[in-house]
């Protein structure tokens, strides 16, 4: 029986992690080396390899940890409680009245300032 120690992964990790770097190595040179090719076929290429990319990357402990994140963030948002039309607008028009009349109260505040210091000038 063959146990798998932490640090195996991790030697396994650091391959997945290099082969990612060049299947983007890869993609990068060969868009440039084929610049001559029809656009659409280096695309597909490129395409391709970052598929083939995510797929290892998912394979990794922070890919598949990343995997998981996204799962719980798709779950979470299922259980968030939306506002409705009428909430929205209501906040908004709150949000609209304050901000006018915040300004409204800074401009005050600045045409005092510019007053006192006129007159002391």
């Amino acid at each position: 029986m063959h146990l798998v120690t932490s640090e195996t992964k991790d030697k396994k990790d650091t391959i997945k992690w290099l082969l990612i770097v060049c299947l983007i190595a890869l993609g990068v040179w060969g868009n440039i080396y084929y610049s001559q090719i029809s656009i659409l076929y280096r695309v597909l290429a490129l395409v391709g390899l970052a598929i083939a990319a995510l797929f290892i990357v998912q394979q990794t402990k922070i890919g598949s940890s990343f995997w998981e994140l996204l799962k719980e963030s798709k779950l979470e948002l299922r259980r968030v409680v939306w506002p409705t039309r009428q909430e929205t607008m209501q906040t908004t028009l709150v949000v609209l009245v304050v901000v006018f009349f915040m300004g409204l109260v800074l401009w005050g505040i600045d045409s005092l300032l510019v007053w006192i210091i006129r007159s002391l000038v």
